[in-house]
């Protein structure tokens, strides 16, 4: 995508130019999964100087399916690459629930269960979203693959990052988009587990062959405190299979290990009917295996000093809420915008006072953590059960507010306050 690509109102005009004629502040992003690159656009647009480092060789192609909803669809037209992501849409038709036995409890519509929007919100694989996000942005900025932070310095008057491979720049400002298990947050403020708030379940994820004669639909299998679900994006393709269970205490035993994480599932799942026996053997020779607990990331504050936060490493809503992925499109856009006519202090403060609400507001979708889709009871289960069929039968819902609860402002880029001299010109938010 050429910068004359881009809809009228991310390139500004007059306003826009002039903000190239001054000496760009520089900005260094450890991530390129969603938050990274997107930020990264934001940032490069209103005149940064941009460079993302990501610990992988190469961006990550295939993952499992991920939704874009709400706000974030405004964000990624604005983008100019919201028709490439409609031609990526995999449309899902259909999700079937299973009794014990394998008997149809129901089969609903997936946006009565997800609160989307039916016609509306988008559901891609993840690597056609990062994909579209790098090919936005990859003639504008630097990418430094293979490599990761391993020190920052604020002492200075910038932040001298040491860099794994060995390098040693100094960067106006820092972002960790590093994800749930952020390096860069646990440099600013010490372990995740003081911010983890862990929702009682794990799970696992990996793809696995079509056997099963599924298209553009899933398939959930349940027992109380278990369920097994089958995910086929296509005709033809393989299909992304998925085992959540309740676990009361987080397993950090088996959260860096493969094998562990394998033994685990296999334990949790030994006496399963259904498909559960082919599917863990299709995982125990699984190369895209992906295991995690379900959670979130709560802060207090999202920066400190000239490193912030955005995406799952700031506030990750955990998958339970389907709002992850929009969540971080969306903060990119605030915080790149919120930058673009301050300094760095009263840039990470404006993000973090008109994000935080939107965030909020998502990551109580799960309330307390009870996950209504996964009960850890029999009666919990049939209560369950009885509401899907009452869905069955009825038109789907309109998406819940939460999705789109925060009205996209319009930034105005203008000469950069940490470069030029006077007052710091105010962003209508």
């Amino acid at each position: 995508m050429t910068r004359t690509d881009l809809p009228r109102e991310s390139t500004g005009s007059r306003e826009s130019r002039d903000v190239r004629t001054t000496p760009k502040r520089k900005v260094l992003i450890s991530g390129a999964s969603i938050a990274g690159p997107a930020l990264a656009f934001w940032l490069n647009r209103y005149g940064f100087a941009v460079t993302v480092v990501e610990k992988a060789g190469a961006l990550r192609g295939g993952g499992y399916p991920i939704d874009v909803r709400g706000t974030a669809l405004e964000v990624v037209r604005r983008m100019g690459i919201l028709p490439r992501l409609r031609d990526a849409h995999i449309d899902l038709r259909r999700l079937t629930f299973l009794d014990r036995d394998g008997s149809e409890v129901a089969s609903v519509s997936p946006h009565s269960v997800t609160g989307g929007v039916a016609g509306r919100d988008l559901e891609v694989r993840r690597g056609d979203l990062t994909d579209a996000l790098h090919a936005a942005v990859r003639d504008d900025v630097e990418f430094l693959f293979n490599d990761s932070i391993d020190t920052l310095d604020q002492s200075g008057h910038g932040v001298d990052v040491t860099f794994r491979g060995g390098g040693r720049r100094t960067f106006d400002m820092v972002v960790g988009a590093d994800g749930l298990h952020s390096r860069t947050r646990e440099f600013l403020f010490g372990p995740e587990e003081q911010f983890h708030r862990y929702l009682g379940y794990c799970f696992a994820g990996f793809t696995m062959r079509n056997t099963f004669g599924l298209s553009h639909e899933a398939v959930l299998w349940n027992t109380p405190g278990r369920a097994a679900v089958l995910y086929a994006v296509g005709d033809n393709d393989g299909v992304h299979a998925f085992l959540n269970f309740a676990q009361p205490e987080p397993p950090f035993d088996a959260f860096r290990n493969p094998e562990a994480q394998r033994d685990l599932v296999a334990s949790v799942f030994a006496d399963a009917g259904w498909e559960v026996p082919g599917m863990l053997g299709a995982m125990r020779d699984a190369d895209d295996l992906f295991f995690d607990g379900v959670s979130q990331i709560r802060l207090p504050r999202w920066s400190s000093g000239r490193v912030a936060l955005v995406g799952d490493a700031a506030y990750a809503p955990s998958f339970l809420t389907g709002q992850g992925s929009s969540l971080a499109l969306v903060g990119a856009y605030m915080l790149a915008g919120s930058l673009a006519a301050r300094h760095h202090a009263a840039g990470f403060a404006a993000y973090e006072h008109h994000t935080r609400e939107f965030v909020t507001a998502n990551q109580d979708l799960v309330g307390d953590g009870d996950a209504a889709l996964f009960p850890t009871t029999a009666r919990a289960l049939e209560q369950r059960n009885d509401m899907l069929r009452t869905l069955s039968e009825m038109p789907p819902a309109e998406g819940r507010p939460a999705h789109s609860a925060l009205t996209l402002p319009e930034f105005t880029p203008v000469q950069a306050p940490d470069i030029c001299q006077g007052p710091l010109g105010p962003v209508a938010l």
